[in-house]
């Protein structure tokens, strides 16, 4: 099956014709509002024409289909990344730029939650997408990784923000439901390890103490949860190049 082509293939403006009357940042805004109002499903040929005041015959010059607009939603909340240098006298090591740059993430996808629903893989990245790879790149300039190593880091430090953010989601989603299903959990595993049949989660459970939400993570607040746990898979990912793999797992 073909992939259907991108539209950041194609020139936004022809060489030939009418000067345009409206353009895709101003699509992209528009179906950006739409859908942080009503989720994707908002988002149609339709909706956005008469948000730029159009009809959706004439949105057809700008754009082939609906999987069009998304690309440009995509790359639109990608450009709300600010990628400021360090403050005088300021030395970030690559942990913590890469941290910087995911707690922009995490607020990027708290506004836009409709981003966890888009496929992340299967289109092609936009101007603002690649200069967000660039950003990262740009950071692990300063590790020992290989070229390879720091192309792979990115997709891995991408997808584990991303995984992250709709956890985070999801909990938010779940509202005051979320703390009676921590308490549930926690009671539920507990009388799961009782008879000895799982030592190292009687074990683990043992060490968290009796807080429901420890369970979960629900234990610090989710901003401390986010970073400790990017912190520690982000230690393992900068490590120089032969440390990263123990002795007797290759």
């Amino acid at each position: 099956m073909n992939q259907p082509p991108s539209i950041w293939l194609r020139p936004e403006r022809s060489a030939r014709g009418p000067v345009p009357e409206h353009s895709r940042a101003e699509i992209a805004r528009a179906a950006v509002a739409l859908a942080d109002q009503g989720g994707l499903a908002a988002v149609t040929m339709r909706s956005v024409a008469a948000a730029i005041g159009t009809g959706p015959a004439s949105l057809y010059r700008y754009v082939g289909t609906r999987d069009e607009i998304l690309e440009l939603m995509v790359d639109e909340a990608a450009g709300e990344y600010r990628y400021d240098p360090p403050a005088p006298g300021e030395s970030l090591t690559p942990l913590a730029g890469l941290l910087r740059l995911a707690r922009q993430a995490r607020q990027v996808f708290g506004r836009h939650p409709w981003l966890t629903g888009l496929p992340s893989v299967g289109s092609l990245p936009g101007p603002n997408a690649i200069a967000f790879t660039e950003q990262v790149l740009a950071i692990l300039d300063g590790t020992e990784l290989t070229p390879v190593a720091r192309l792979e880091t990115v997709g891995i430090f991408t997808g584990l923000v991303r995984l992250l953010a709709q956890t985070e989601a999801d909990q938010r989603r779940a509202g005051q439901e979320l703390a009676e299903w921590q308490g549930a959990l926690a009671g539920y595993l507990t009388a799961a390890v009782s008879g000895g049949r799982h030592p190292h989660l009687a074990a683990a459970l043992a060490g968290q103490g009796t807080d429901p939400g420890a369970v979960t993570g629900g234990d610090p607040g989710p901003a401390d949860l986010f970073d400790r746990t990017l912190a520690r898979i982000l230690a393992g990912l900068l490590a120089p190049p032969g440390s990263q793999l123990p002795e007797g797992t290759a």
